[in-house]
């Protein structure tokens, strides 16, 4: 019978303070009591109670008022910050549980590279999607070292970035990693430009030149650092951005050359092949060591065999 009571006093302490730990996190962002009790979905009397309760138990109040609105105090902040992460366990706990039960209407969190979610990304959902309609996708873009950075902390299910991962371990977590596309790196310069009407050049050729390119933690970045370093000099960035059509357009600015895949639609730049040829690869990235969803697998073996 013990197990049975123990369990039964867990379910009755995470009913009574799940919500209150909820009406904190309505607080920290609002600082409206009235507010907050609307996004919990009880009464405003009830969550006075629930935060003098929770003042009771602390020994301090997490609140205090400030003119018509509520600030929380450091222990309510501090309780707040716990909330957090207590709550966002219990919610990918339920979403994995949800998934298990019904893997068709699961959700993906995938993370990709800005340059990725022209054609990339909405090829692989829309094709999953043809089969899956029922399954959500949540979207994070970003540079290749915090996508990564997002994998190893969960917020992120999948990755897609280039270049893959170094070895199978990086920072926390163990990767695993498959490609799915591989895309030619050329020379892009300014109409004009000394080397425009060239068939192809070697990397060495542009020791000299002053480049525009992505800042330090995107892959691009670090394939063009790789290349450069390949042939013996480090690049001159005279301009870093966060965005490849950016850098197109420093480029015809004239401000720099830069190493790109060949634009999606004509851009008006020479591109330049590069000799001997480059590429980036692509790849499908996921934790080794942690269970996927349904769901997520699903849409991983889809991406797979595109």
């Amino acid at each position: 019978m013990r197990p049975i009571r123990w369990f039964a006093t867990i379910d009755a302490v995470m009913d009574e303070l799940v919500p209150r730990l909820a009406v904190l996190r309505a607080l920290a962002a609002d600082e409206h009591v009235t507010h907050a009790a609307e996004a919990v979905g009880v009464p405003q009397p009830t969550v006075s109670r629930w935060l003098a309760a929770l003042g009771t138990s602390l020994g301090a109040p997490v609140v205090v008022r400030s003119g018509r609105r509520v600030r929380l105090t450091r222990a309510g902040r501090i309780l707040c910050e716990a909330a957090d992460r207590a709550l966002a366990t219990l919610e990918a706990g339920h979403r994995a549980a949800a998934e298990e039960v019904s893997p068709e209407r699961g959700q993906v969190a995938l993370g990709f590279l800005h340059l990725l979610g022209r054609s990339v990304v909405p090829a692989l959902v829309s094709g999953f999607r043809e089969s899956h309609p029922s399954v959500r996708f949540r979207l994070v873009q970003n540079s290749r070292q915090d996508i990564l950075n997002h994998l190893v902390d969960g917020v992120v299910d999948l990755a897609l970035v280039s270049p893959p991962p170094a070895g199978a371990t990086f920072a926390d977590g163990t990767f695993d990693h498959a490609v799915v596309r591989e895309e030619e790196l050329v020379l892009v310069v300014p109409p004009g430009h000394r080397l425009a009407g060239r068939a192809s050049v070697r990397v060495a050729e542009l020791a000299g030149e002053e480049f525009v390119g992505l800042e330090p933690g995107y892959g691009l970045r670090q394939i063009t650092d790789d290349l450069c370093a390949q042939a013996g000099f480090t690049p001159t960035l005279a301009f870093e951005g966060q965005e490849t059509e950016t850098v197109r357009g420093l480029v015809a600015a004239g401000l720099g050359v830069a190493l790109l895949p060949h634009a999606d639609s004509p851009s008006g730049l020479p591109e330049i092949p590069l000799n001997p040829r480059a590429a980036r690869e692509i790849a499908l990235v996921w934790q080794a060591d942690t269970p996927l969803p349904p769901a997520v697998q699903a849409f991983r073996d889809h991406a797979l065999r595109a």
